[in-house]
């Protein structure tokens, strides 16, 4: 559901013509009036259960707080106001006048919040196809197959043409080689071509096995249900493993697959979904989403609470009404699970960028880590990072201890604001790649940005 960025004004207003105090209102639908004067200042979104409780003190409908002057319109006119603007016109627009700027120019305000929406998939195919022309192995193998086969057929065809005497049977020979050589340029070319027209989601060519298992997982939003509340004594894992798209994966995929849902299975028994949603249900309208007090009340650790977290789905009805974000990886720092989030897309091939929580934390093991992050240049949406690295599996004397490093991204505005945590200035500003980052000045930078200046 749409939320207008002024909601939180129409309930502020609703309020004072009711004559009912902050305190009064927030003791009613069971929040802290810290939290509610961060709502009514339009810093913290609202929705479900929260705002039919705020409509229901204050004898509204719902729709009187939130159905404002063009409120989806309005919404995408403060994203194109954000950072992003102020980057690429020098100064920032006026977005306290969002609402009377739609009313009064609402085609104006509709081609504003269209050009929005276009630039942001532009920007995201852009991002797709730049990361898959620089790293994809498939398209790096395809193309050294074709120029192998091209430069194959040209040294014979330039002995051919020298004009000297060749015996006829090397002449044959030669023939054949050349034809042999461009049937295999034309195959190859053309399974290039088949591979970068490719749409939907055969445009992201599943090469390896870990790549596999990624669109298997992707595909169902990470969220294996029949291991929610299975019982392992019924065999839930062979069920998984039955299934008519995992027999289509490659033996490879198929046992990394295994050991995911066995880990899965894992955390669903450690922190069954009913009482997980309503510990993020109790705590998340006054507190925030808070991953070391829910972890302590199933005691689970830091790791496996931030990988359960990252696996409850988003739903109207449920806890969540934004996904999590969740990245790992292993002592060498490579990725090894990642789930995007609108704003935060983790690059499906090749190096990711080095200012991640994630790897400060794998150089702090066993030390959890929070901080604020935005992506550069992608506006004012703004993350909470919370990360740790841990080891894995029982560690024994005299063996390696292997270490792996978890990451969840919580959309800001699921955290109420927190004295206690940093100012809301201190932003570690980061990127998903350094070929796509437009920070100029980033010390950790590794190789040019294809993007020359800001986005």
């Amino acid at each position: 559901m749409a939320r207008s960025a002024l909601t939180g004004t129409r309930i502020r207003e609703r309020r004072l013509l009711a004559g009912i105090k902050q305190a009064a209102l927030a003791q009613q639908v069971g929040i802290s009036p810290a939290y509610l004067n961060l709502i009514e200042h339009n810093r913290r979104k609202i929705g479900g259960k929260l705002l039919v409780a705020l409509a229901r003190g204050l004898h509204v409908d719902v729709a009187t707080l939130t159905e404002g002057a063009q409120t989806a319109v309005i919404d995408a006119l403060r994203e194109a106001g954000g950072a992003q603007a102020r980057d690429i016109a020098g100064s920032a627009p006026e977005l306290d006048r969002l609402e009377d700027f739609a009313g009064r120019f609402p085609g104006w305000a509709d081609l504003i919040a269209a050009q929005r929406l276009r630039i942001t998939a532009l920007e995201r195919n852009v991002a797709a196809l730049t990361d898959r022309l620089a790293h994809d192995p498939y398209l790096s193998q395809a193309l050294h197959e074709v120029l192998s086969m091209v430069t194959a057929v040209r040294a014979t065809a330039g002995i051919l043409a020298n004009g000297g005497e060749i015996e006829r049977d090397w002449q044959l020979r030669f023939h054949r080689n050349i034809y042999e050589d461009s049937q295999r340029l034309a195959q190859g070319a053309q399974a290039l071509v088949s591979y970068l027209d490719s749409e939907g989601k055969e445009a992201v060519a599943l090469s390896t096995p870990l790549d596999e298992l990624e669109g298997w997982l992707a595909a169902r939003d990470y969220h294996l249900a029949e291991l929610e509340g299975a019982d392992p004594a019924g065999a839930p894992l062979e069920t998984v493993m039955a299934r008519e798209d995992v027999r289509a994966l490659g033996g490879a995929a198929q046992s990394l697959l295994r050991a995911v849902a066995a880990q899965y299975l894992s955390d669903a028994q450690a922190m069954p979904l009913a009482p997980l949603s309503a510990q993020i249900a109790a705590h998340l309208p006054r507190d925030g989403l808070d991953p070391a007090q829910i972890c302590a009340a199933f005691g689970t650790s830091l790791a496996q609470g931030l990988r359960r977290l990252a696996a409850v789905p988003a739903t109207d009805q449920g806890p969540l009404a934004q996904p999590l974000g969740f990245v790992s990886c292993d002592g060498s720092g490579t990725v090894l699970r990642r789930k995007g989030i609108e704003g935060f897309a983790p690059p499906r091939f090749g190096p990711t960028c080095p200012l991640w929580p994630l790897y400060g934390a794998l150089q702090r093991p066993m030390q959890p880590l929070r901080q604020r992050v935005a992506l550069a240049g992608q506006g004012e949406r703004r993350f909470v990072a919370f990360a740790i690295c841990a080891p894995q599996g029982v560690q024994g004397f005299n063996r390696a201890t292997v270490w792996e490093a978890v990451m969840l991204l919580v959309p800001e505005d699921l955290l109420p604001a927190d004295p206690a945590q940093p100012r809301r200035d201190e932003v570690l500003e980061v990127g998903t790649t350094c070929r796509l980052c437009p920070k100029a000045d980033c010390a950790a930078r590794r190789e040019p940005s294809v993007i020359s200046g800001p986005l």
